[in-house]
């Protein structure tokens, strides 16, 4: 059996069925259709879970392929615009606060207001630089568990939408053949049971149109951005790294006083 890790499964994987669920159907009415399921079947099964793994790396590589205009559309990477002095998602002394941590963690000033309006292209840097420093230090999952599941819904967007026009052109198709075999029973002369496949496309078609949006993308890569920023405030991010000041040794006759007892009962033990 393979075994997704839980980004992989809801992130990659889920958009990848989801975006061909009437094919799936599909697939399983005309395999069903007038006879018990046989070891071809099983077979056929068997291979489209082999395929799953490949779905997701697929899914992957078409979402990755349309972010970078997802993020120009954006204004540009939201962890990068919502550290600008100008962005208002954060109030005036939690980006202070904000930029300071983040300044300490780099090794490098801040810019200020001033600064950034000067050289817009260097105050992105630095905030692009904070910005991986952040995601770099929040990848335990369990210590960062909400801004993990926030990625995990941006992941699943924005792969969801990379795969909506050709899942749409999938509908189109399989409405259109269902149609011609319910009319014209071709290319199967038996009744294939294809009314679910038909219901399930068309219901799969509108919501894909009305769910899978640009503006959905947006959405969820700012509430993961605004979460990333403000990790900065997690404890397992503001521990105090100062140790304890070494605790000099006592004296033999400190240790005398201590444990009641005179010098020269000590040099006697």
């Amino acid at each position: 059996m393979l075994k997704f890790d839980k980004y992989t499964l809801f992130a990659r994987l889920v958009p990848a069925i989801i975006a061909v669920a009437p094919a799936i159907a599909l697939t399983w009415a005309v395999m069903t259709s007038g006879a018990e399921l046989k070891l071809v079947h099983g077979i056929a099964g068997t291979a489209l879970a082999v395929l799953l793994w490949a779905f997701a790396d697929a899914t992957r590589r078409r979402g990755k392929a349309i972010e970078p205009s997802l993020i120009e559309g954006m204004g540009g990477l939201p962890s990068i615009t919502m550290l600008r002095h100008r962005d208002p998602t954060f109030d005036a002394a939690t980006k202070t606060r904000m930029l300071a941590f983040l300044a300490a963690k780099v090794s490098s000033a801040a810019p200020t207001l001033e600064q950034e309006e000067q050289d817009p292209n260097t105050a992105d840097a630095f905030y692009k630089q904070a910005g991986d420093w952040l995601r770099e230090n929040t990848r335990n999952k369990k210590k960062f568990d909400i801004l993990f599941h926030e990625n995990i819904s941006y992941g699943y967007r924005r792969n969801l939408y990379a795969l909506k026009w050709p899942a749409l052109a999938l509908n189109v198709m399989i409405v259109v053949g269902c149609v011609v075999q319910y009319v014209y029973h071709w290319p199967a002369s038996t009744e294939l049971g294809l009314l679910p496949v038909f219901v399930i496309a068309i219901l799969h078609a509108c919501y894909l149109l009305a769910y899978s949006t640009r503006a959905a993308v947006t959405e969820a890569a700012r509430t993961y951005a605004r979460q990333l920023l403000l990790s900065f405030e997690s404890p397992h991010l503001q521990k105090n790294e100062k140790k304890e000041p070494a605790v000099a040794p006592r004296t033999r006759r400190k240790r005398a006083l201590t444990d009641g007892k005179p010098i020269e009962a000590e040099k006697q033990e």
